[in-house]
């Protein structure tokens, strides 16, 4: 048995390969999707597809429409969701991203440090599980291949 991960987040740490190298060592049986991790052709590729756009907003507003095709079409192909809040960077990606696995009935392994508990405290209750770190993330993806 395999499962496909869709790894939700900010995409400018190294958090997603944290969770792959992790997943390798301990041998589980998973595939990882996710948002494009290259954020110049993800904020471009409204443009690159569709032309010049006259604006800023508008430049935004293609781009966001090819990303959430992506989005959308990988998180209902995934198995379960792993969605990161960190410290640093602004979150709403990872909140639109969580709502989203909510809403489609995908399990939702909710990563975030204990600061952010109030104001995650919602969403951590409609996620599958939450945690505090990538490391516990694995573990629990660890123990869906444990047999007695």
């Amino acid at each position: 048995m395999e499962f496909t991960v869709y790894l939700a987040g900010e995409i400018h740490s190294e958090w997603r390969n944290e969770v792959k190298e992790k997943a390798k060592d301990l041998r589980l049986p998973l595939s990882f999707v996710g948002p494009m991790e290259n954020h110049e052709r993800s904020d471009g590729i409204g443009e690159e597809i569709l032309g010049k756009q006259p604006n800023n907003i508008l430049r935004d507003e293609a781009a966001s429409s090819i990303n959430n095709l992506r989005t959308e079409l990988l998180m209902k192909k995934a198995d379960v969701v792993v969605a990161l809040f960190g410290e640093k960077y602004k979150q709403w990606n990872t909140s639109m991203d969580a709502s989203s696995a909510i809403t489609l009935g995908k399990p939702l392994i909710l990563i975030r440090p204990e600061e952010l508990h109030h104001p995650l405290k919602e969403l951590s209750n409609k996620a599958t599980v939450t945690v505090t770190e990538v490391e516990q993330a694995v573990k629990v993806l660890s123990y869906l291949f444990e047999v007695e």
